[in-house]
């Protein structure tokens, strides 16, 4: 079976691009301020930072009509602007977001017919899992099971007003229009395209996550339902 990737939508093989896999499997590093102390052996860790970006890289292949495809399929890349939903058919049940900013150098054979090349995404460092979007809907207080080692930052649409508690965190939600959308991850509440940021209040200093094993979500007086976007990923 010839491998193939999806970007932003559009799938390689409209373009009659296939793929190899040597570079989907790359993981991120972890940033860490390191201090030095004179006559100390070894350095000390500061403040843990962030996981960084990851580049991924596809070999790729064109088989027939390299001219048309190549060209198609190069337009295509540099048409999607910003981070896009990136997927390969190695790791089938996860998707990365990520950004194609250019360059491609084709190595063209068969008389112009085929020919092959190399795709390189700037990836954000989390492999997402499907699992990961499907809704979990509570109607009265729970439990959510992370099931992997990271923390997520999930999306919740609440319905009504009142405080939601997620594991030792909560969010006070102090007015009640249907529903609230609270994106744990941008750090945004809305309702469409109305910012619903001065009708929530957080019980710490960020938004709640979902931290690895057993979440307990609590809906207080008020509160009549959450529908969980989970959001889980792998690195």
């Amino acid at each position: 079976m010839r491998q193939y990737l999806t970007f932003n939508g559009g799938d390689s093989r409209d373009y009659g691009v296939y793929i190899s896999g040597q570079g989907a499997f790359n993981a991120p590093a972890r940033e860490y301020e390191l201090i030095s102390i004179p006559g100390r052996d070894g350095d000390l860790t500061g403040f843990e930072k962030r996981l960084a970006n990851v580049e991924v890289t596809y070999p790729a292949f064109i088989y027939t009509n390299f001219r048309q495809n190549i060209r198609d399929f190069r337009s295509f890349l540099l048409s999607s602007i910003g981070y896009c939903r990136l997927e390969d058919t190695y790791n089938a049940d996860e998707f990365r977001l990520a950004l194609y900013r250019g360059g491609l150098e084709a190595e063209v054979l068969s008389n112009n017919k085929a020919g092959n090349f190399e795709i390189t995404f700037e990836c954000k460092p989390q492999r997402y899992l499907k699992t990961g979007e499907i809704v979990t809907t509570l109607t009265a207080s729970g439990a959510i099971t992370n099931p992997t080692p990271f923390p997520s930052a999930p999306l919740l649409r609440v319905y009504g007003a009142g405080t939601l508690g997620i594991g030792s965190q909560s969010i006070i939600i102090t007015e009640a229009d249907v529903y609230t959308d609270i994106d744990c991850e941008i750090m945004e509440a809305f309702k469409g395209t109305e910012s619903k940021n001065y009708c929530i209040s957080n019980s710490g200093t960020d938004f709640p996550k979902l931290t690895p094993g057993l979440n307990g979500i609590t809906l207080g007086t008020g509160i009549t339902r959450v529908d969980i976007t989970p959001r889980w990923f792998m690195v």
